[in-house]
């Protein structure tokens, strides 16, 4: 095996290092295999696993975080490509070097720094032509290895597809290791077997190059693969029944990512002679089971089969998923299981070990439920702050009025179902006594009537209990509107059922049902004052047919006092249980829309943890953006225009002022020269002129040489003046 040996002294520790590559590190297969590689010791696998160990990895649901990981010494060193420029908070933190779009000269030298390479083509198909590429150059520089290399591609079983039963007489006897040559594949992974064949043909110098090929089985667990499209739907819990492709009755071969991930280990560790390893899982499910077991335990329970033609209009499958889901094979990881130190994550299969896998799912997404109980008077907005809740955190609004009268329904629905109701849904639980379900809705409408209308409180709790142990509830979150209202309804409705009694003692701790009981408590307050003028405001339209009237408005607020002065109240409950409310008093921040008293829980509630926003709601989203853009810059433009304009006449009507000054001042001007040179031509009209014309009549006459000359000394000799 290629290792580097370090010792600083014959009594430390050997500390083997093995520099690893692995393709697309930001993928979800690969990403898994490198950060759990990432957490191993080199070697580890060669030790036989203590019961202590085992114990120990069953109690860990999810796998530790990367970061951690350099701090062990001897982990595997990995490095590896990514498909995206990662930023340093990004899920490759495990990593060394992750290498965006190099050239395949530099990648080549990447490749020969490593003790391993490890090619993933389970993802993307364009990196089958990648891999090829890598084990034939690397084969070319075999001569130039200073010590051995290994190269693995993680392929899949999907180069099985088309493989001609073992026995035609039974279907079940299950394809090993030993059967690869035996193998054809899929019409659509011609690429990938011929792939593997490349692979497995430059192995031959095992001293120098050795090579492996692991078919995969369909890979599921942490975050993603191609079950993901299963467990969003049924989390977000917006069809009524999961779909089932075909008649689901299809055989798929499958195994745990970290599962995966531990077979490549021990091959690294072991080296073994088999060169061709199937990692699959020991159970045998059908495509019904697994989306059965989804549905039951994270959507609505219920199934419903679709022709094989509809899965193809599903956008959020790709054709090589597809093809995943509706292969119908049977195979068994024999050597895996009796030559391998594997610490199993779901050795059992999907089925036995869904749990865990839902746990690591919501963990590694942050899908983790937001409970919320909004209380308060009436009137003071519990309802108008819970919708905002409710929309920013995408949860459920519970209402007291609302759960019961859906239980009613239900109930009816049970007893007298319609006609032409039932649909070619499978369900998974059983269906509710009709008798039970007759008697209880008796129970119901006898309460009512000796209670004016009024529902008795162990039926309330009843259903509100359902409500929020319903599936949704549990995915997402609630936010409960309004109630408990008092002290016991409250112990009634967050009671542990399984505990049989409870602690007599006020202050000390007691059974709560952890799945159901709210988060973080919100008390809305406000001066009755202030809530009778709010009332007051509201429109006829809205006040009428609700509790908003006088009467009825001035009697619930005068039982919430009266309720709220006892010495246990329904915020005691809560302080208990180490849940302190969150006190806002509405009547001082003067917002009639509670617009800042929503934007305070936010705070406190902090960020979402689903999903987030759909395509379409992001596509909207940007559409709204987009369109309050233009129209600010619209109004920008238009007030820019008007500016300008007003400007312009501005500067046009000082111009004409200006001119207009101008003109006066020229003919102020031409007044002035005028009188000023009147008494000039009236000297020169009585003196000069005469003169100067007998000049030059005289000047005509002589016609001197000079006439200047002449001129000038004719007006000399006779001026009058001088005469």
């Amino acid at each position: 095996m290629a290792e580097d040996e370090e010792a600083a002294g014959p009594t430390e520790k050997v500390i083997r290092v093995q520099r690893v590559f692995i393709n697309l590190l930001d993928s979800y297969s690969s990403g898994n295999i490198g950060k759990f590689l990432s957490n191993c010791v080199v070697g580890a696998s060669l030790e036989e696993i203590t019961e202590e160990e085992e114990e120990e990895d069953e109690s860990k649901s999810v796998m530790p975080d990367a970061s951690t990981a350099k701090l062990k010494e001897g982990t595997f060193q990995v490095v590896g490509t990514v498909s995206q420029p990662q930023p340093e908070n990004a899920g490759t933190r495990f990593a060394l070097e992750t290498y965006h779009a190099i050239s395949r000269e530099d990648l080549l030298m990447r490749l020969m720094e490593c003790d391993v390479i490890i090619y993933n083509i389970t993802e993307n198909l364009q990196q089958v032509e990648e891999a090829v590429w890598a084990v034939s150059a690397l084969n070319e520089e075999v001569s130039h290895f200073e010590k051995r290399k290994m190269f693995i591609l993680v392929s899949t079983v999907m180069t099985w597809a088309r493989s001609k039963p073992l026995d035609p007489d039974d279907s079940e006897i299950p394809f090993t290791e030993e059967d690869y040559r035996r193998r054809k594949n899929h019409p659509n992974f011609l690429d990938h077997i011929n792939a593997e064949k490349m692979v497995l043909k430059f192995g031959k110098n095992v001293k120098k190059f050795a090579t492996y090929v692991v078919a995969a089985g369909l890979q599921y667990g942490m975050e993603g693969g191609i079950l993901h499209f299963f467990f969003k739907i049924a989390w977000l819990g917006e069809v009524p029944a999961l779909p089932v492709f075909g008649d689901g009755m299809n055989a798929i071969p499958a195994i745990h990512i970290l599962d995966l991930a531990g077979v490549i280990q021990n091959i690294i560790d072991h080296v073994p002679k088999t060169h061709y390893l199937v990692a699959v899982d020991e159970a045998v499910l059908t495509l019904e089971d697994i989306i059965k077991c989804i549905s039951k335990n994270t959507g609505p329970g219920k199934i419903q089969r679709v022709p094989k033609e509809n899965a193809f209009l599903t956008k959020d499958l790709t054709q090589e998923s597809l093809d995943h889901l509706l292969v119908s094979l049977r195979m068994e990881a024999l050597y895996v299981k009796e030559n391998f130190n594997i610490r199993w994550t779901a050795q059992s299969g999907f089925v036995e070990n869904i749990n865990n896998i839902l746990k690591e799912y919501k963990q590694s997404r942050g899908l983790l439920p937001i409970k919320i109980c909004i209380l308060g008077p009436p009137a003071v907005g519990k309802t108008s702050v819970a919708e905002a809740l409710c929309k920013h955190y995408k949860l459920h609004h519970i209402k007291l009025k609302d759960v019961v009268t859906e239980a009613i329904a239900r109930l009816e629905a049970i007893v007298a179902p319609k006609e032409g109701e039932e649909e070619e849904v499978e369900e998974e639980e059983e269906e509710e006594n009709v008798e039970d379900a007759q008697e209880l809705l008796e129970g119901i409408k006898e309460s009512m009537e000796q209670n004016s209308g009024r529902l008795e409180d162990q039926y309330i709790t009843r259903f509100m209990k359902e409500k929020l142990k319903s599936m949704p509830c549990r995915n997402q979150g609630y936010v409960l509107d309004g109630y408990p209202k008092t002290y016991d309804q409250a112990k009634d409705l967050f009671n542990q059922e399984d505990e049989e009694e409870e602690e007599e003692v006020r202050g000390k701790s007691f059974p709560f049902d952890k799945s159901i009981i709210p988060e973080f408590v919100c008390a809305l307050d406000a001066s009755d004052e202030f809530l009778k003028e709010r009332v007051m405001n509201l429109p006829e339209s809205v006040v009428a047919g609700t509790h908003y009237s006088q009467d009825r408005f001035l009697r619930s607020l005068s039982n919430y006092r009266e309720i709220n002065t006892d010495d246990e109240t329904v915020l005691n409950y809560f302080d208990e249980l180490e849940i302190h409310p969150v006190q806002i008093d509405v009547g001082k921040l003067e917002d009639a829309q509670n617009r800042l008293a929503i934007k305070q829980l936010i705070k406190e509630i902090g960020e979402p943890r689903n999903y987030g926003l759909t395509d379409e709601e992001k596509a909207e989203e940007e559409r709204q953006a987009a369109e309050e853009r233009l129209a600010k810059e619209a109004a920008m433009e238009a007030e820019q225009e008007q500016k300008e304009a007003l400007e312009l006449a501005q500067r046009i009507a000082r111009w004409e002022e200006w001119n207009k000054q101008l003109e006066e001042v020229k003919r102020e001007e031409r007044e002035l020269l005028e009188a000023q040179s009147l008494p000039l031509r009236n000297y020169l009209m009585t003196y000069v002129m005469p003169t100067l014309m007998q000049g030059l009549s005289e000047c005509c006459t002589v016609r001197p040489d000079d006439p200047v000359d002449f001129l000038a000394e004719y007006l000399f000799k006779n001026n009058p003046e001088v005469q």
